[in-house]
């Protein structure tokens, strides 16, 4: 079959290698001149099934509340006269229950699980490097309520088989030898040793060379206008170089699916959030992450990517600007420097922004539409680079007409029955 993928960050790319493998002759379309040029380019680094959960939760709101007010605040809000935005909004807050949230936590885990799997047999298979370390997230507490505060979360780790183990301070160290030097900063964590690390962009363009290996076209530099269609089903996608057809068509454009989508009648709750990070070289190996540190209060991981230490975080509700604000470097800067203050050199660190495309479940989009030719691949989040490799083999398996290796139920848009309006 032919198929035309529209995006070539990781969730797309994971995609046409997949179905390159399957046998179809597959196509990738994109703006930029290369893959992974946008939010797969500097994100945190981190392939974290354990840490996998909805932004929507009990107490969030006023969770929210506190982080708008705080010095180094995780959250920021930019108001905009966004309609779409509005309705995000009023749904995240309809999922802002216990009960919600660990349906949601339930999906997003099962896939995330499932995508690990996937990727360590792609490396087994392939040998593609990024490099990767397999030694774990550690989720850092500040406080002891934040401590206390683990029980639900480890409720649905168990239920899942989740590894993890809750850890004191001492614990932590152990882990991570660099705390030692900031032990009074933290008082304990909660260790998923199932977790791994790795370059998503380093990943994506390794994996783009493969794909092309497999008979994969790249077309870069080539702008998608709109999906052309007739009478119930996607008829080319006209591109700034003239109308590409295909039989079967894969949205996987992250935060600017909705934006395409809207013109063929499709109205999907994926939002821009934006997040920030900087890279900076590790000047003391000793002082520096040996994987990934979540430091809990700020929402800020902060992980060990070869000679480099990558920190990311925040979550910036503005639409669709990419404007870089100082006041998130100096955050990003004031954790690293506050947990690994020998590890690495800030003055020669990269600032850079990304689009999470956000749901406001927390879960992603994946599968079939009412369209019988058109396919979705978007709506991950934070979570892009864990769900990838698994997102690959779903999205390959479901347009090739094989049962997933997992369960479909509530990753799909039908979740959203008034996407179609």
């Amino acid at each position: 079959m032919k198929v035309l993928i529209l995006g070539s960050g990781v969730i797309g790319v994971s995609c046409a290698y997949q179905l390159a493998i399957a046998g179809h002759d597959v196509t990738v379309v994109d703006r930029q001149p290369a893959a992974g040029l946008e939010t797969s380019y500097a994100n945190a680094g981190e392939v974290s099934p354990g840490y996998s959960a909805p932004w929507a939760g009990p107490g969030v709101p006023l969770k929210a509340i506190k982080w708008l007010l705080m010095p180094h605040r995780p959250l920021v809000i930019r108001p905009t006269f966004d309609l779409n935005f509005v309705r995000w909004g009023l749904a995240m807050l309809r999922n802002c229950t216990a009960a919600r949230y660990e349906l949601n936590k339930g999906r997003m885990v099962r896939l995330a699980e499932y995508s690990r799997d996937c990727l360590k047999a792609l490396r087994d298979q392939t040998g593609i490097a990024y490099d990767q370390r397999t030694q774990g997230t550690l989720q850092l507490f500040r406080t002891q309520a934040q401590l206390d505060g683990t029980a639900a979360d480890i409720a649905i780790l168990q239920r899942y088989g989740v590894g993890f183990e809750l850890l004191d301070r001492d614990g932590c160290i152990r882990h991570e030898p660099a705390l030692a030097s900031v032990r009074d900063k933290f008082v304990g964590g909660l260790l998923l040793p199932g977790d791994e690390t790795g370059d998503c962009f380093k990943f994506t363009r390794n994996l783009a060379a493969l794909a092309a290996q497999r008979g994969v076209q790249f077309r870069y530099g080539t702008r998608i206008q709109r999906l052309k269609l007739a009478g119930r089903q996607i008829d080319g996608v006209v591109t700034d170089a003239g109308v590409l057809k295909a039989e079967a068509y894969l949205v996987a454009l992250g935060s600017y699916s909705p934006l395409l989508l809207k013109g063929a009648g499709i109205r999907i709750p994926v939002y821009p959030v934006k997040g920030y990070s900087i890279t900076l070289p590790i000047i003391d190996a000793s002082g520096a992450p040996e994987s990934t540190v979540m430091d809990e209060t700020h929402k800020v991981a902060v992980t060990r990517l070869g000679d480099r230490i990558r920190v990311g975080g925040t979550a910036e509700l503005a639409g669709y600007t990419l404007k870089l604000h100082e006041a998130r470097r100096h955050t990003l800067e004031h954790v690293v420097a506050d947990l690994f203050p020998r590890g690495g050199d800030v003055s020669r660190a990269e600032f850079w922004c990304g689009l999470r495309p956000m749901t406001p479940d927390g879960t992603p989009l994946l599968g079939a539409t009412r369209l019988p030719n058109l396919y979705l691949a978007t709506g991950h989040g934070t979570l892009g680079w864990t769900m990838a490799a698994g997102t690959g083999r779903v999205i390959a398996d479901v347009i090739g007409g094989r049962a997933p290796g997992i369960d479909m139920s509530g990753l799909t848009i039908d979740r959203y029955p008034d996407a179609y309006p």
